[in-house]
């Protein structure tokens, strides 16, 4: 790996955190926060790949387990992770790496549409898919049920979709982070 991979991994798990500045606002029925730093997987899977987003996803879920209050609200520590948020922070690091698999996988025919395509099956299929059967275990709420609960996430998570698309097409051209895959 290296000092440019170390330096990317480090900037995406810092945006992650920086993301916390946005207050969040706390769903009642789970106790799910809504906040800006689900962008932050979807940015780093876009904008610097599949492998090194999953690790700049790790090294943030590593040091709010450690207790740092990176989260919004100034949360952090293990129970938070095992907490009804667990399975949606935990889904943010298999978010980047499906988010960048793609963006790696279809490099040559990358889009705003099918980024956002992209970054819709990573940053919202993955997480909820993960975050609603977390909350299952935790809570009272059957998965169905905090499917159903979860819906309220979508408006904002489907502007942080716009967002992420936006941005990681307009880094690309301009600025490619990540290699062009490999043809054969």
């Amino acid at each position: 790996m290296s000092t440019r991979d170390v330096v990317h991994i480090a900037l995406f798990a810092a945006l992650t955190a920086a993301l916390a500045v946005f207050p969040p606002l706390t769903l009642p029925a789970t106790g799910v926060p809504i906040t800006a730093q689900s962008l932050g997987p979807m940015l780093a899977g876009s904008v610097i790949g599949a492998k090194r987003g999953l690790l700049s996803q790790v090294l943030f879920l590593t040091l709010v387990a450690m207790g740092l209050p990176l989260l919004a609200g100034g949360r952090g520590g293990l129970g938070v992770l095992l907490g009804p948020s667990g399975g949606y922070l935990v889904g943010w690091a298999p978010a980047a790496l499906v988010i960048g698999w793609l963006f790696q996988r279809y490099w040559d025919r990358v889009n705003v549409v099918l980024a956002a395509g992209f970054v819709f099956t990573g940053g919202i299929v993955v997480v909820h898919a993960l975050g609603n059967a977390w909350v299952s275990v935790v809570t009272d709420l059957t998965f169905a049920q905090a499917t159903i609960v979860a819906a309220a996430y979508l408006p904002g998570d489907l502007l942080k979709v716009g967002a992420a698309a936006a941005v990681a097409v307009t880094v690309r051209r301009s600025y490619p982070l990540m290699p062009a895959p490999a043809h054969a």
